[in-house]
This record gives C-alpha cells, sequence and structure tokens, in this order.
C-alpha cells in the first residue's frame, strides 16, 4: 500500500475541498508569534486554489476544552493565511454550524474559507469511535474531498484526521509529502556519518526514538534536561537538575548496547548550572563530573549544556553527513541558558548534507533565536508525528491515507 496523493483525486475544479491543516501557532494576546505551520500550509493550499477547487480549511489550535473559547480562535490565523496567499480568507465563526455552513456555500472555484477551531467540539478528540464519527459525519457534509496535511497531527486517531478520512475520498497534501520523503531518509538509506542531537527536558520521551535508532545511527549527542539522567546513570551526582530517577538503569542499558553496536553517545563534558530556574539567576559552568561543586552545592540547577561540550557537538555534526535533532540544548527561553542551542543550530546550518530540526521546541528555538527556515534542510512541523515515525510506530492518520 502507498500513500495517496493529490494527483490521485482527479480534478478538484468546482469542488469543495477540505485541507486538514496544522495551524497549531502560538500567539500571545491574539497575535501569532511564529507562524512557520502557516507558511508550510501554503504550497497545498495554492496547488488547490490552482486547481479551482473550493477550499475549506480546518485545523485545531491550543486545548480548549471541547467548546468555544475566544482565546483560541482561528481568527488570527484566518488573516495571517490571507496576507500570505495575497488573496481574501473568510473565517466561519463555528465549526460545523450556520456560519461555516453559510460560508463554505458562499464559496467560488479558488476561494478559500477557514473554519473555527476543530476543538471547540467534543468529539474531535473524544475516546470512543461513535462520538469521534459522528462528529467527522458533520464535518463531511462541508466538503467532497479531503486533503489532509497536518502532519503534526497524524499520530493521533482523531476525527477530522482518521474518520473524515473513510467517510470522504481523500489524499495527502504536498506537506505530509515532503515530511514523509524526509523521514524516509532518515530511516532507509541515510548518508554516512549519521548523527542525531536529542534535548528536551525529559529522557522518557525520547527511549522509543534511542532505541529504534540505535542500529542505524554512528552517534547520539544528548543534551537539555535529559543529560542530567545520562549522567546519573555514568554515576555522577546532578544535584537538583531534573533527574529521572526511574530512567537511570534503562539509560544504562543503551549505553551498553551502544557501545556493543559501536555507537557513540557523545555526553556533555561540562554544564552550565544556576542558582534557580530564572532568566537572571546567578550560574556557573562546571565539568559535568562536578555538578555539585558549584557555589550552589546540592541546591543548583543544570539549565544549559557547557561551551566545551557545544563546541564538541558541533565539531560532530559539521562532520556529519545526516543531522536529526529534536530538543533544545538548555533553556533557550532565558538568554543566558541559549548558548548551546545556538551552538547546535548554527552547526546545522553547515551540514554538507541533511540536515532535519526536528519541530516542535527545537523549530520554535530556531526560529527565536534569529535563524530562518531556509538555512535548514528541513524544519518538521511535528515534533511528536516525527519521534513516533522514527520509533517505527504505525501513525493512524497516515495508515488510513494508504500508507503501509
Amino acid at each position: 500500500m502507498t500513500l495517496r496523493t493529490l494527483d490521485t483525486l482527479g480534478s478538484l475544479e468546482g469542488k469543495r475541498v477540505i485541507v486538514r491543516c496544522d495551524l497549531n501557532v502560538p500567539l500571545r494576546d491574539g497575535v501569532i508569534t511564529d507562524d512557520g505551520r502557516v507558511r508550510a500550509s501554503l504550497p497545498t493550499l495554492n496547488a488547490l486554489i490552482n486547481a479551482g477547487a473550493r477550499v475549506v480549511v480546518c485545523s485545531h489550535l491550543g486545548r480548549p476544552d471541547g467548546a468555544p473559547d475566544p482565546q483560541y480562535s482561528l481568527e488570527p490565523v484566518a488573516q495571517r493565511l490571507s496576507e500570505l496567499l495575497g488573496a481574501p480568507v473568510a473565517f466561519a465563526r463555528d465549526t460545523v454550524g450556520e456560519s461555516a455552513q453559510d460560508a463554505v456555500a458562499s464559496l467560488e472555484d479558488g476561494g478559500v474559507v477557514v473554519i473555527e477551531n476543530l476543538r471547540f467540539n467534543a468529539g474531535e478528540t473524544a475516546k470512543d469511535d461513535a462520538t469521534r464519527a459522528a462528529f467527522a459525519a458533520e464535518l463531511a457534509s462541508l466538503g467532497d474531498v479531503l486533503v489532509s496535511d497536518g502532519f503534526g497531527v497524524v499520530h493521533r486517531k482523531q476525527a477530522s484526521v482518521y474518520e473524515l478520512a473513510e467517510l470522504l475520498p481523500s489524499a495527502a497534501g504536498l506537506l505530509i509529502e515532503t515530511e514523509l520523503d524526509v523521514l524516509d531518509r532518515l530511516t532507509e538509506k541515510p548518508e554516512r556519518p549519521y548523527a542525531v542531537v536529542l534535548g528536551g527536558s525529559k529522557v522518557s520521551d525520547k527511549l522509543g526514538v534511542i532505541s529504534h535508532l540505535l542500529p542505524r545511527v554512528d552517534r547520539i549527542l544528548v543534551g537539555g534536561g535529559m543529560l542530567f539522567t545520562f549522567l546519573k546513570a555514568q554515576g555522577h551526582d546532578v544535584a537538583s537538575s531534573l533527574l529521572e530517577e526511574d530512567q537511570v538503569e534503562t539509560v544504562r542499558g543503551y549505553i551498553a548496547e551502544a557501545a556493543e553496536r559501536g555507537v557513540e553517545f557523545v555526553l556533555p563534558t561540562d554544564v552550565v548550572v544556576a542558582a534557580a530556574f530564572s532568566a537572571d539567576a546567578a550560574h556557573e559552568t562546571v565539568s559535568a563530573d562536578a555538578i555539585e561543586s558549584t557555589a550552589f552545592g546540592a541546591s543548583g540547577i543544570g539549565l544549559d549544556i557547557g561551551p566545551e561540550t557545544a563546541a564538541r557537538f558541533a565539531e560532530v555534526i559539521r562532520g556529519s553527513k545526516t543531522v536529526f535533532w529534536n530538543g533544545p540544548m538548555g533553556v533557550f527561553e532565558f538568554p543566558a541558558f541559549a548558548a548551546g542551542t545556538k551552538t547546535v543550530a548554527q552547526a546545522l546550518t553547515e551540514v554538507d548534507g541533511l540536515s532535519v530540526v526536528g519541530g516542535g521546541d527545537s523549530a520554535a528555538a530556531v526560529r527565536q533565536l534569529g535563524f530562518t527556515d531556509d538555512q535548514f534542510g528541513h524544519i518538521s512541523t511535528g515534533g511528536g508525528a516525527s519521534l513516533e515515525f522514527l520509533e517505527g510506530k504505525k501513525l493512524p492518520g497516515l495508515e488510513v491515507l494508504g500508507w503501509a
């Protein structure tokens, strides 16, 4: 079975095409602070507009509790989409109600409407199949065809992702095609040397990826909050740094397996330790095996990899032909603890090969630190989906489109 793509749908002129995007962008006081996911939706939307389709865009935003909540409205997204498309984009103030029905009925060929946040309806994320199916049937009344292009949600069995694709002729959009092409290059025949850079807060979030990639990679670089569980597994004290004590033995097992396979875990040799989790906290850089030796003693908190580690990571990254990075190296939101993440990001821009930023916090970090998307080989729009793909899991939103 192969993925159904846009060309399998035939002529779309005059057809109502529901496009399930992932427009879950960060907002501050109603203003989009990172429009990366909106921009990522443009190739598919432009292709449909040019084909004369009547485009009905749907997405979730945030985590409203199955009911309308103004702070999670998609109206700012519709406005930004209109700016990026250079054309009017209508906005329906409900998802499947009168406003949505009227807006879709008013569409002309090549027109676009954004309907309100899917998660304002409890059926979108309901646990039971029947409730999701009922909501999917309401959505299906708005369209003739579904184009699924929200890569960030294909690992979720949700009404607009799964059940809707069973009700309408459906295919993947160009964004999902691109994401899968990149992930295929990471898992099937990657160019070597192949390095994976893992950060973020919890090692438990990355165990599946480590397990699945150990037979496939040459080096795994570990930073972020998860590094302290690795240091603890090596027998080092980590003061009050983030630690998953229940994962220490698991990590020891991975370190041993890596050694057997000839895979190198590149672990920090120095760490930036702070007096508190705060942007202006006093901090020191110390050896990774002496974290409690700072002035803060056992109360110190590691908040970034140190400069020696960052330089080593950068050297390994630049010397690789394939690099996948998921998770910041430190608390990049605080300028004093952003250096490690910035150094790693810079090194990825200098890779002579494929460099992939694995979505989520990593994507937010590179943009916040001043990098542009075109400096990297690929920035994924789906951190969780990317990780589950790399773990070898089946993703329901892809399986329903014929991917196997």
